[in-house]
């Protein structure tokens, strides 16, 4: 099963500005711990970040993540966000989401795989043969 939700953020460039932007949150149920998301930050661009869906749960409520992807609660001056930090090489984007959306997309993906029943919707021997594939 696959689902698919669209979701209009901030991408937030100075404590003064900020450009709208959306993203396409997707989760399948052969991948379940995983939550990819496609941004588009303009008409023609494309960006996909592939994260935990248990981080994403978990920053609607604390901060959490120590890697590329970062998610917390926007301070209690913006209620109802929540901040989504992406960091590369090259630099870092500040993403800004509305709770309701994500809690949205999150209960349709806890409703297709309950929490903690992830490894029983996955395939580790396909998913061995397809790593291996790629080397």
């Amino acid at each position: 099963m696959k689902i698919s939700r669209e979701v209009h953020l901030r991408h937030i460039l100075t404590s003064d500005a900020s450009l709208p932007m959306t993203a396409e949150l997707r989760y399948d149920t052969a991948d379940p711990y995983a939550v990819r998301a496609t941004f588009h930050p303009g008409a023609e661009e494309a960006v996909e970040w592939v994260f935990a869906r248990g981080l994403l749960a978990e920053g609607l409520h604390r901060p959490t993540g120590t890697g590329d992807v970062r998610v917390y609660p926007a301070r209690s001056s913006e209620p109802g966000t929540v901040r989504i930090v992406l960091s590369t090489p090259e630099g870092e984007a500040l993403l800004e989401a509305p709770v309701r959306a994500l809690e949205s997309f999150l209960n349709q993906t806890n409703a297709a795989v309950p929490p903690g029943t992830e490894h029983r919707h996955f395939d580790l021997d396909a998913e061995l043969a397809r790593i291996l594939a790629q080397s």
